[in-house]
């Protein structure tokens, strides 16, 4: 398990990517030769199919797969059941539902503890959203700005950043007019891992796919900077 409070940001995964890549690299993170995963399908309603394909892909992996489901909850301790874990794995979906039934359920803090004891916390989309202070989020539609989030990394977050046109121009405005904090745009594709809140690993699946900087400057004027990135499966 990581010493220090980690977290992986995906740009893909089990539920888009044809090859394994992204997760064999939140796997590879884990310091487990056999990591237990736990998948978190909230933000999809706990739709049945998308935990299946969890399943289907995490199976035959040098892991041990469990999902936990909170519409049809059936574990009762839920602190212990996330703290025994090496990995929780956030789906896609719906960042504003998901936050909102975990507060109900109480597994926002418990997610923040599991942080601190040193559970790798990662997740696509909703699921990458999520850890940060806000982000430019299609809870209600279109990305807009989403001032909710756990805040376990500063800032904000822009997922789908090269692949949904109306992403960049909508997050690069929220940033300059300051209706969202400055923080980072993820590339589909690209993965990211945030060691003490800091970024120590971006790496893609697809080159130029990457994470990048996106910020106010001295001028007043909103900047992008790319991180290098390493590709995967090379």
């Amino acid at each position: 398990m990581p010493s220090t409070p980690t977290l992986a940001l995906l740009g893909g995964g089990f539920s888009d990517d044809p090859d394994t890549l992204l997760d064999d690299f939140v796997l590879e993170a884990s310091g487990r030769p056999r990591p237990k995963v736990c998948f978190l399908p909230t933000a999809s309603g706990d739709a049945p199919g998308y935990i299946e394909k969890f399943h289907t892909a995490f199976a035959a992996r040098a892991c041990e797969p469990v999902h936990l489901e909170l519409f049809r909850r059936t574990v009762t301790d839920l602190r212990a059941f996330v703290l025994s874990q090496d990995i929780v794995y956030v789906g896609g979906g719906n960042t504003a539902n998901m936050l909102a039934v975990w507060r109900v359920h109480g597994l926002d803090a418990i997610l923040c503890e599991a942080y601190e004891a040193g559970v790798l916390l990662c997740g696509i989309s909703a699921g990458a959203c999520c850890w940060f202070e806000a982000a430019h989020s299609d809870s209600f539609g279109p990305p807009v700005p989403l001032a909710d989030g756990l805040g376990l990394l500063p800032g904000s977050l822009c997922p789908h950043y090269d692949s949904e046109p109306a992403r960049r121009p909508g997050y690069l405005a929220a940033v300059n007019d300051r209706t969202l904090p400055g923080g980072w745009a993820l590339d589909d594709g690209a993965a990211a891992l945030f060691t003490g809140g800091r970024p120590v690993d971006v790496v893609t699946r697809r080159p130029g796919a990457t994470l990048r900087r996106v910020d106010v400057g001295a001028d007043d004027a909103v900047t992008e900077t790319a991180r290098p990135a390493r590709l995967l499966g090379t």
